[in-house]
Protein backbone atom coordinates (compact mmCIF):
# COMPACT_ATOMS: atom_id res chain seq x y z
CA UNK A 1 0.00 0.00 0.00
CA UNK A 2 1.41 3.38 -0.58
CA UNK A 3 2.37 5.83 1.74
CA UNK A 4 0.74 8.75 0.89
CA UNK A 5 1.76 10.32 4.30
CA UNK A 6 5.72 10.18 3.44
CA UNK A 7 4.95 11.60 -0.24
CA UNK A 8 3.24 14.59 1.75
CA UNK A 9 5.91 15.15 3.88
CA UNK A 10 8.59 15.22 0.54
CA UNK A 11 6.13 17.65 -0.88
CA UNK A 12 6.43 19.82 2.40
CA UNK A 13 10.48 19.63 1.97
CA UNK A 14 10.44 20.36 -1.59
CA UNK A 15 8.16 23.50 -1.22
CA UNK A 16 10.63 24.87 1.84
CA UNK A 17 13.76 24.24 -0.30
CA UNK A 18 12.41 26.16 -3.23
CA UNK A 19 11.01 29.29 -0.60
CA UNK A 20 14.68 29.34 0.25
CA UNK A 21 15.77 29.26 -2.85
CA UNK A 22 13.70 32.09 -3.59
CA UNK A 23 14.57 34.18 -0.72
CA UNK A 24 18.21 33.81 -1.47
CA UNK A 25 17.93 34.62 -5.13
CA UNK A 26 15.65 38.02 -3.94
CA UNK A 27 18.31 38.82 -1.74
CA UNK A 28 20.67 38.67 -4.47
CA UNK A 29 18.70 40.28 -6.69
CA UNK A 30 17.93 43.33 -4.06
CA UNK A 31 21.33 43.49 -2.38
CA UNK A 32 21.28 46.90 -2.61
CA UNK A 33 17.72 47.73 -1.20
CA UNK A 34 19.52 45.52 2.15
CA UNK A 35 22.57 47.08 2.14
CA UNK A 36 20.33 50.27 2.37
CA UNK A 37 18.16 49.57 5.44
CA UNK A 38 21.43 48.16 7.17
CA UNK A 39 22.57 51.48 8.97
CA UNK A 40 19.22 51.91 10.02
CA UNK A 41 18.78 48.02 11.04
CA UNK A 42 22.19 48.57 12.97
CA UNK A 43 21.15 51.70 14.69
CA UNK A 44 17.84 49.87 16.18
CA UNK A 45 19.55 47.14 17.14
CA UNK A 46 22.52 49.17 18.89
CA UNK A 47 20.42 52.02 20.73
CA UNK A 48 16.94 50.11 20.80
CA UNK A 49 17.45 46.33 21.87
CA UNK A 50 21.32 46.38 23.25
CA UNK A 51 20.15 49.02 26.47
CA UNK A 52 17.15 46.38 26.68
CA UNK A 53 19.96 44.42 28.57
CA UNK A 54 19.77 47.30 31.43
CA UNK A 55 16.29 46.47 31.78
CA UNK A 56 17.06 43.95 34.34
CA UNK A 57 18.05 46.46 37.10
CA UNK A 58 14.78 47.19 38.19
CA UNK A 59 14.33 43.97 39.31
CA UNK A 60 17.49 44.31 41.73
CA UNK A 61 18.83 46.52 43.90
CA UNK A 62 21.64 47.72 41.34
CA UNK A 63 25.21 48.93 42.92
CA UNK A 64 27.49 50.18 40.10
CA UNK A 65 30.32 48.34 41.87
CA UNK A 66 28.51 44.73 41.33
CA UNK A 67 27.83 45.41 38.01
CA UNK A 68 24.02 44.77 36.58
CA UNK A 69 24.76 40.33 37.24
CA UNK A 70 26.49 40.93 40.40
CA UNK A 71 23.80 43.17 42.19
CA UNK A 72 21.02 41.68 44.61
CA UNK A 73 17.83 40.27 42.89
CA UNK A 74 14.57 42.24 44.62
CA UNK A 75 11.96 41.47 42.26
CA UNK A 76 9.18 43.44 41.83
CA UNK A 77 10.35 45.83 45.40
CA UNK A 78 10.92 49.04 43.30
CA UNK A 79 7.38 48.97 41.66
CA UNK A 80 5.52 48.63 44.91
CA UNK A 81 7.76 51.67 46.58
CA UNK A 82 6.67 53.38 43.61
CA UNK A 83 3.13 52.39 43.97
CA UNK A 84 2.59 52.93 47.78
CA UNK A 85 4.19 56.10 47.41
CA UNK A 86 2.34 59.37 48.70
CA UNK A 87 3.57 61.18 45.03
CA UNK A 88 2.49 57.94 42.76
CA UNK A 89 -1.15 59.81 42.18
CA UNK A 90 0.30 63.37 41.89
CA UNK A 91 2.53 62.08 39.05
CA UNK A 92 -0.47 60.37 37.36
CA UNK A 93 -2.69 62.92 37.75
CA UNK A 94 -0.36 65.32 36.34
CA UNK A 95 1.05 62.77 33.47
CA UNK A 96 -2.57 62.10 32.53
CA UNK A 97 -4.24 66.07 32.84
CA UNK A 98 -1.40 67.26 30.28
CA UNK A 99 -1.51 63.87 27.73
CA UNK A 100 -5.50 64.65 27.87
CA UNK A 101 -5.37 68.03 27.58
CA UNK A 102 -2.82 68.15 24.50
CA UNK A 103 -4.78 65.16 22.47
CA UNK A 104 -8.27 67.05 22.77
CA UNK A 105 -6.92 70.59 21.79
CA UNK A 106 -3.69 69.93 19.86
CA UNK A 107 -5.06 66.98 17.91
CA UNK A 108 -7.49 68.51 15.80
CA UNK A 109 -6.18 71.60 15.44
CA UNK A 110 -3.97 70.31 12.11
CA UNK A 111 -6.91 68.50 10.90
CA UNK A 112 -9.20 72.01 11.04
CA UNK A 113 -6.03 73.95 9.49
CA UNK A 114 -5.60 71.26 6.87
CA UNK A 115 -9.16 71.19 5.34
CA UNK A 116 -9.12 75.21 5.33
CA UNK A 117 -5.89 75.50 3.65
CA UNK A 118 -7.05 72.66 1.09
CA UNK A 119 -9.88 75.30 0.68
CA UNK A 120 -7.75 78.06 -0.52
CA UNK A 121 -7.91 78.99 -3.73
CA UNK A 122 -4.88 81.85 -3.47
CA UNK A 123 -1.89 80.23 -3.93
CA UNK A 124 -0.03 83.18 -2.58
CA UNK A 125 -2.16 83.08 0.83
CA UNK A 126 -1.85 79.67 0.97
CA UNK A 127 2.11 79.66 1.12
CA UNK A 128 2.37 81.82 3.23
CA UNK A 129 -0.14 80.22 5.75
CA UNK A 130 1.52 77.07 5.66
CA UNK A 131 5.37 78.95 6.22
CA UNK A 132 4.39 81.08 8.95
CA UNK A 133 2.64 78.13 10.69
CA UNK A 134 5.14 75.34 10.01
CA UNK A 135 7.93 77.57 10.53
CA UNK A 136 7.70 77.27 14.77
CA UNK A 137 8.27 73.57 14.62
CA UNK A 138 12.09 74.17 13.63
CA UNK A 139 12.93 76.45 16.33
CA UNK A 140 14.61 73.97 19.40
CA UNK A 141 13.03 73.19 22.49
CA UNK A 142 15.26 75.08 24.39
CA UNK A 143 15.05 77.86 22.33
CA UNK A 144 11.06 77.66 22.59
CA UNK A 145 11.16 77.33 26.17
CA UNK A 146 13.22 80.55 26.83
CA UNK A 147 10.67 82.64 24.35
CA UNK A 148 8.02 81.00 26.54
CA UNK A 149 9.62 82.31 29.71
CA UNK A 150 10.48 85.59 28.04
CA UNK A 151 7.40 85.98 26.46
CA UNK A 152 5.16 85.79 30.17
CA UNK A 153 7.58 87.26 32.69
CA UNK A 154 5.44 89.18 34.27
CA UNK A 155 7.60 92.41 34.41
CA UNK A 156 8.88 92.52 30.92
CA UNK A 157 6.67 89.97 28.95
CA UNK A 158 5.15 91.19 25.82
CA UNK A 159 1.77 88.94 27.00
CA UNK A 160 1.28 90.66 30.53
CA UNK A 161 2.31 94.23 28.56
CA UNK A 162 -0.97 93.56 26.39
CA UNK A 163 -2.93 92.17 29.69
CA UNK A 164 -1.91 95.36 31.35
CA UNK A 165 -2.89 97.58 28.46
CA UNK A 166 -6.30 96.30 28.88
CA UNK A 167 -6.51 97.54 32.07
CA UNK A 168 -5.70 93.85 33.97
CA UNK A 169 -3.29 93.09 36.76
CA UNK A 170 -0.02 90.87 34.99
CA UNK A 171 -0.44 87.41 35.51
CA UNK A 172 2.42 85.16 36.46
CA UNK A 173 1.93 82.29 34.32
CA UNK A 174 5.08 80.30 34.98
CA UNK A 175 4.68 80.59 38.61
CA UNK A 176 1.05 80.01 39.60
CA UNK A 177 0.24 75.93 38.94
CA UNK A 178 -2.58 76.76 37.49
CA UNK A 179 -1.54 78.14 34.56
CA UNK A 180 1.13 75.90 33.89
CA UNK A 181 -0.75 73.15 31.79
CA UNK A 182 -2.24 75.85 29.10
CA UNK A 183 1.14 77.13 29.04
CA UNK A 184 2.53 74.24 28.28
CA UNK A 185 0.08 72.61 26.00
CA UNK A 186 -1.01 76.18 23.91
CA UNK A 187 2.99 76.45 23.01
CA UNK A 188 2.87 72.77 21.84
CA UNK A 189 0.23 73.39 19.49
CA UNK A 190 1.80 77.19 18.09
CA UNK A 191 5.18 75.13 17.02
CA UNK A 192 3.92 71.65 15.74
CA UNK A 193 0.30 72.59 14.38
CA UNK A 194 1.85 73.46 11.26
CA UNK A 195 4.11 70.93 10.85
CA UNK A 196 1.08 68.17 11.62
CA UNK A 197 -1.14 69.97 8.65
CA UNK A 198 1.52 69.03 6.31
CA UNK A 199 0.95 65.01 6.75
CA UNK A 200 -3.17 65.78 6.10
CA UNK A 201 -2.37 68.08 3.23
CA UNK A 202 -0.62 65.76 1.60
CA UNK A 203 -3.76 63.19 2.15
CA UNK A 204 -6.21 65.72 0.47
CA UNK A 205 -3.83 65.96 -2.29
CA UNK A 206 -4.92 62.09 -3.14
CA UNK A 207 -8.61 63.09 -3.52
CA UNK A 208 -10.01 62.50 -6.76
CA UNK A 209 -10.85 65.97 -8.37
CA UNK A 210 -13.68 64.19 -10.34
CA UNK A 211 -15.39 63.40 -6.89
CA UNK A 212 -15.64 66.67 -6.44
CA UNK A 213 -16.85 67.48 -9.68
CA UNK A 214 -19.48 65.37 -9.46
CA UNK A 215 -20.93 66.34 -6.30
CA UNK A 216 -20.71 69.97 -7.47
CA UNK A 217 -22.70 69.02 -10.45
CA UNK A 218 -25.04 67.58 -7.77
CA UNK A 219 -25.98 70.43 -5.98
CA UNK A 220 -23.74 69.90 -3.09
CA UNK A 221 -22.41 73.00 -0.98
CA UNK A 222 -18.70 72.88 0.19
CA UNK A 223 -18.78 72.38 3.82
CA UNK A 224 -20.88 68.83 1.84
CA UNK A 225 -18.14 68.20 0.05
CA UNK A 226 -16.13 68.35 3.14
CA UNK A 227 -17.76 66.37 5.14
CA UNK A 228 -18.41 63.16 3.00
CA UNK A 229 -15.56 64.31 0.49
CA UNK A 230 -12.20 65.55 2.10
CA UNK A 231 -12.88 63.73 6.05
CA UNK A 232 -13.54 60.43 4.96
CA UNK A 233 -10.51 60.80 2.74
CA UNK A 234 -8.32 61.59 5.61
CA UNK A 235 -9.99 59.64 8.18
CA UNK A 236 -6.95 56.59 7.90
CA UNK A 237 -4.67 58.93 8.10
CA UNK A 238 -6.22 60.77 11.61
CA UNK A 239 -6.73 56.81 13.12
CA UNK A 240 -2.90 55.95 12.54
CA UNK A 241 -1.83 59.62 13.94
CA UNK A 242 -4.27 58.72 16.95
CA UNK A 243 -2.94 55.57 17.48
CA UNK A 244 0.83 56.59 17.37
CA UNK A 245 -0.19 59.52 19.83
CA UNK A 246 -1.87 56.83 21.96
CA UNK A 247 1.20 54.91 22.31
CA UNK A 248 3.11 57.78 23.63
CA UNK A 249 0.28 59.09 25.35
CA UNK A 250 2.08 59.15 28.80
CA UNK A 251 5.32 60.08 27.53
CA UNK A 252 5.01 63.82 28.26
CA UNK A 253 8.49 64.81 26.82
CA UNK A 254 10.75 65.80 29.84
CA UNK A 255 12.91 68.42 27.99
CA UNK A 256 10.21 71.25 27.62
CA UNK A 257 8.56 70.66 30.97
CA UNK A 258 11.89 70.08 32.37
CA UNK A 259 13.10 73.63 30.90
CA UNK A 260 9.76 75.53 31.93
CA UNK A 261 9.50 73.38 35.58
CA UNK A 262 10.45 75.66 39.12
CA UNK A 263 9.56 75.10 42.72
CA UNK A 264 6.53 76.82 42.03
CA UNK A 265 4.88 75.26 39.51
CA UNK A 266 6.24 71.55 40.59
CA UNK A 267 2.55 71.21 42.19
CA UNK A 268 1.70 70.85 38.40
CA UNK A 269 4.04 70.50 36.24
CA UNK A 270 6.27 67.44 37.81
CA UNK A 271 5.00 64.14 35.59
CA UNK A 272 6.41 60.67 35.29
CA UNK A 273 9.06 61.87 32.54
CA UNK A 274 10.97 64.40 35.06
CA UNK A 275 10.39 61.99 37.93
CA UNK A 276 12.40 59.37 36.16
CA UNK A 277 15.36 61.60 35.14
CA UNK A 278 15.58 63.50 38.60
CA UNK A 279 15.68 59.96 41.02
CA UNK A 280 17.08 58.52 37.94
CA UNK A 281 19.64 60.42 36.98
CA UNK A 282 19.87 63.69 39.48
CA UNK A 283 19.97 61.05 42.81
CA UNK A 284 21.26 58.03 41.26
CA UNK A 285 18.74 56.25 42.58
CA UNK A 286 18.99 53.70 39.33
CA UNK A 287 16.96 50.71 39.53
CA UNK A 288 13.89 52.87 41.45
CA UNK A 289 13.92 55.30 38.19
CA UNK A 290 14.19 52.42 35.82
CA UNK A 291 11.19 50.63 37.72
CA UNK A 292 9.02 53.84 37.27
CA UNK A 293 10.37 54.19 33.39
CA UNK A 294 9.08 50.33 32.74
CA UNK A 295 5.86 50.97 34.10
CA UNK A 296 5.24 53.97 31.92
CA UNK A 297 6.38 52.34 29.11
CA UNK A 298 3.61 49.01 29.72
CA UNK A 299 0.85 51.48 29.96
CA UNK A 300 1.90 53.10 27.11
CA UNK A 301 2.13 49.70 25.11
CA UNK A 302 -1.44 48.44 26.59
CA UNK A 303 -2.86 51.82 25.19
CA UNK A 304 -1.44 51.06 21.89
CA UNK A 305 -2.15 47.85 21.31
CA UNK A 306 -5.77 48.37 22.63
CA UNK A 307 -6.37 51.43 20.62
CA UNK A 308 -4.85 49.48 16.98
CA UNK A 309 -7.33 46.40 18.00
CA UNK A 310 -10.21 49.21 18.55
CA UNK A 311 -9.50 50.48 15.26
CA UNK A 312 -9.25 47.47 13.54
CA UNK A 313 -12.26 46.35 14.56
CA UNK A 314 -14.11 49.69 13.72
CA UNK A 315 -12.44 50.37 10.43
CA UNK A 316 -10.08 49.20 7.96
CA UNK A 317 -6.86 51.58 9.04
CA UNK A 318 -4.89 50.14 11.77
CA UNK A 319 -0.87 50.08 12.08
CA UNK A 320 -1.07 46.08 12.16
Amino acid sequence: MKDYKSDFRLDDREIKRKRKQLRRKMIVQNWELYLLVLPLMLYIIVFAYFPMYGIQIAFKDFNPVDGILGSDWVGFKHFLRFFESYYFWDLIKNTIGISLYSLLAGFPIPIILALSLNEAKDGIFKRVVQTVTYAPHFISVVVMAGIIITFLTPSTGIINYFIQALGFEPISFMTEPGWFKSVYVWSGIWQSAGWGTIIYLAALAGVDPQLHEAAIMDGASRWQRIWHINIPAITPTIVILLILNMGSFLSVGFEKILLLQNALNMESSDVISTFVYRVGLVEGQYSFGTAVDIFNAVINAVLLITVNYIARKKSEASLW
